[in-house]
């Protein structure tokens, strides 16, 4: 029989395997939801609906998501003072900043009274995994 990770991480030298808890723990930190980054950051969904100027119950709402529009993540990112960039990655490519679409979606961050809901066409976002559909709103209050 072959042996389990947990021997093969046992055998190492004391150094290395503090090594690889200390980049794993790293690892784990940077995926993160945004309920978690919210948590981390001690904000509270009150607080966080009061600076986005919705209800506590929009808040939850949004956390719970699994797809929304960019602008809408880059509203809930940067009211709680942090910024969003968009990155892509390809097998043949180095990493990618989107630089257009950072400032496409800055510009459609600003709430505006005359934007209905229903109106706001999805999003492709696509991926070398696929694609997604992003098509949500911040709900009012």
């Amino acid at each position: 029989m072959g042996s389990t990770l947990k021997e093969k991480l046992a055998a190492l030298p004391k150094e290395r395997q503090a090594k690889i808890e200390v980049r794993a723990a790293e690892m784990i930190a940077e995926e993160l939801t945004l309920q978690e980054l919210r948590t981390k950051l001690k904000l509270t969904q009150v607080q966080l609906a009061e600076l986005l100027g919705v209800r506590q119950d929009g808040i939850s709402r949004l956390e719970k998501r699994t797809d929304m529009l960019l602008s809408t993540l880059r509203t809930y990112i940067e009211s709680m003072g942090g910024g969003l960039e968009l990155v892509v990655h390809f097998p043949e490519l180095p990493p990618v900043r989107l630089r257009e679409l950072s400032e496409i979606t800055t510009s459609q961050s600003e709430p505006s009274k005359s934007r209905s809901r229903g109106k706001s066409k999805p999003l492709k976002i696509h991926t070398a995994r696929g694609s997604k559909s992003a098509s949500t709103a911040i709900p009012a209050s």
